[in-house]
């Protein structure tokens, strides 16, 4: 990856977490809110790959976190973690397929969602589980709906590496 893209992948999480806390937190359709960020991380990290997927997750949690002065870090830590997961995922088996983003997007949103509610229970905060559950369905249906425009995007802004340009094995040491 060059550094070029390494940029233009940092816009796109830039554009998308200022639009996601600016704009997409206002919105509710049905109980769910779409998070255009988490759609652009998946699309991002699919294309790139863990060292992208993750080091892009952090970075567009810390945003976050920032700009809606929640506690520093929890967004980030679940980012990071579904941008790695992700990326994993397009490296190994999916960039190539056509159902990947939506398949990915579908559970990213999912887990995503858990994992939120499972760092607030575990520190102690307010984790209202029965309004997560009401909003998961339509948060879904709305990250779906943003999935295609955004990866073609994503796709048509960042270049696709080569399979050879992505880690598909790990290596043992000794």
């Amino acid at each position: 990856m060059s550094a070029f893209d390494g940029v233009k992948a940092a816009v796109l999480l830039f554009a998308a977490a200022i639009m996601q806390v600016s704009i997409f937190t206002q919105v509710h359709v049905f109980g769910g809110v779409p998070d255009l960020l988490l759609v652009t991380l998946v699309a991002v990290a699919l294309l790139r790959g863990t060292i992208v997927g993750a080091g892009g997750g952090f970075f567009a949690g810390l945003l976050v976190d920032t700009a809606s002065l929640g506690r520093l870090g929890l967004t980030s830590l679940v980012l990071t973690l579904a941008g790695y997961w992700i990326g994993r995922y397009g490296e190994t088996t999916g960039r190539d397929r056509v159902h990947a983003p939506f398949l990915s997007v579908a559970v990213v949103t999912v887990l995503y969602s858990f994992g939120l509610l499972l760092v607030h229970f575990v520190l102690g905060e307010r984790a209202p589980a029965g309004a997560m559950l009401r909003g998961l369905g339509p948060a879904i249906a709305l990250n779906l709906i943003l999935t295609a425009p955004v990866y073609a995007l994503v796709r048509r802004l960042l270049r696709l590496l080569d399979r050879s340009e992505l880690s598909t094995e790990v290596q043992l040491l000794g």
